[in-house]
């Protein structure tokens, strides 16, 4: 026994003698934090904004610090991403990607599984295959929100905008991109109940913080999403699912098995679902607690109505909507906030735009965290927290491209889809699908906050870094068909 305790406590002192150092002069300013080895993992999880924006005041606009045994150099000045994004010999994003995988979905696959999985994706969100999507997911946004809604119905509905927008958008996404086997209200609500348990336990799951219970929950819901998803892809279909038979073909011929696959095409409903839901509730609620933005996005939709008659949805057709554009990238820029996140593999040095060089050693991890910066910089926007629907507008109704840092005008002032190898393949498709389902809600339906006086609720701080915020509690709203009185 005594041997025993010996041994562990000379590995325990070996283990920390290797994962603890100092800083090098080469080395960005290192902030290992009071807690040996964890360092500052814990309030890096709960609140990694104001954390991050704590260290940014400490250190400047690079520095390293621990969590858990890792050392992440976090980089934060938008002028220089280009360095970390453009490196693909230096730096690797999949092998994160992969640790997070595993932790959330159980799925193993490897770099050039993922790397064709991505290219034959491309594929199947651009042109005509586009097309195909945004003519199905019309489809069942009218069909879902009917049945919310009946033509008939006269009296006010109330309901959380967050459940309402995700929980809609979730089925017809669901019916869309994986399947309409399962078409009846009961199984999209059951299968929508699961996903939003696992959902609710995806950061904790990606940290390894689960407690025993949520554990168990964790467990059971992948199981049964994994079998409601278990047939979705399998047979030959030449409309909006293609994607998905051509996904399940390619891990076939890879040699993945099918408990495996099932696995896979759990990750692409977090993938596709997760972001677009959330996305139309930022974006509702502050037309609703921002009156003069919703009266000027009504306005320019409200000659979308005359047009509808024909049977075109709006996302099938070229529509010039500056409004509507603005808000929607005003939206995200407060609200979308994934982390970019590169493995080194070998040693690199950093070139910052300012002209500083900073050596990144192998082993570490960078982050690149875009909502602090440029999103919420202050030097780049003016009262950054505030909601502008016109942001992204000059005054002759055209796009605004030119916003500045230091002087110097950025290639990157807003980074809600990633960038480079990062991009989202999805982008368009989930832009699409947010504009119709704004443009339904707005012109055909009457919605309105239950307390004129609300605010917008806080966002979900332990959200920070996984995509689209999600709101601390909701927005409480009323709505029914238009013109029943």
């Amino acid at each position: 026994m005594i041997w025993t305790v010996l041994l562990l406590v000379q590995a325990l002192l070996f283990y920390f003698i290797l994962t603890n150092r100092s800083r090098r002069k080469t080395d960005p300013p290192l902030d290992k934090g009071l807690v040996p080895w964890l360092g500052h993992a814990l309030e890096f999880g709960k609140d990694a904004a104001k954390f991050l924006n704590r260290m940014k005041l400490k250190h400047g606009n690079v520095f390293t610090v621990r969590a858990a045994g890792r050392y992440v150099t976090v980089l934060l000045d938008p002028h220089s991403y280009d360095t970390i994004m453009n490196d693909s010999e230096s730096l690797d994003f999949i092998r994160h990607a992969q640790v997070l995988m595993e932790r959330i979905f159980t799925l193993r696959l490897s770099h050039h599984q993922m790397a064709k999985a991505k290219t034959m994706m491309t594929k199947h969100f651009m042109g005509t295959n586009l097309a195909a999507l945004n003519h199905t997911m019309s489809r069942h946004i009218q069909a879902l929100l009917k049945a919310e809604m009946p033509p008939n119905q006269k009296d006010w509905k109330e309901k959380g905008l967050f459940d309402f927008s995700y929980s809609l958008l979730f089925k017809a996404g669901y019916l869309t991109l994986f399947g309409e086997q399962n078409n009846n209200t009961t199984d999209l609500s059951s299968i929508y109940e699961e996903y939003k348990k696992f959902d609710d336990l995806l950061t904790k799951m990606a940290r390894g913080t689960l407690k025993s219970e949520e554990g168990k929950t964790a467990q059971s819901v992948r199981q049964k999403l994994w079998e409601f998803l278990a047939p979705a892809g399998l047979t030959a279909d030449l409309g909006s699912r293609s994607w998905l038979h051509a996904y399940r073909r390619l891990l076939q011929e890879e040699g993945v098995d099918e408990e495996t696959q099932a696995k896979a095409v759990l990750l692409q409903l977090w993938a596709t679902q997760g972001n677009v839901g959330p996305a139309a509730f930022w974006l509702l609620g502050y037309l609703l607690t921002n009156p003069q933005a919703l009266w000027a996005v009504k306005k320019e939709l409200s000659w979308t109505s005359q047009v509808e008659a024909s049977g075109t949805p709006l996302m099938d057709r070229p529509a010039t909507t500056p409004v509507f554009d603005s808000a929607l990238e005003e939206t995200l820029r407060l609200t979308a906030a994934p982390f970019i996140t590169r493995e080194v593999v070998q040693e690199k040095t950093l070139h910052m735009a300012d002209g500083q060089e900073y050596l990144l050693r192998k082993g570490d991890r960078v982050c690149l965290f875009p909502f602090i910066s440029p999103q919420m910089d202050p030097e780049i926007y003016q009262e950054p927290q505030k909601f502008k629907y016109d942001r992204f507008m000059n005054k002759d109704g055209s796009v605004k491209k030119d916003f500045y840092k230091g002087g110097r005008r950025l290639k990157y002032y807003t980074m809600p889809w990633g960038a480079g190898t990062n991009g989202c393949v999805g982008k368009q498709f989930a832009i699409n699908t947010i504009r119709q389902f704004v443009y339904m809600v707005l012109t055909n339906y009457d919605l309105e906050l239950c307390d004129p006086n609300a605010q917008m609720p806080e966002v979900n701080a332990s959200r920070y870094g996984f995509g689209m915020l999600q709101p601390q509690g909701d927005l409480s709203v009323r709505y029914k068909p238009r013109n029943t009185h």
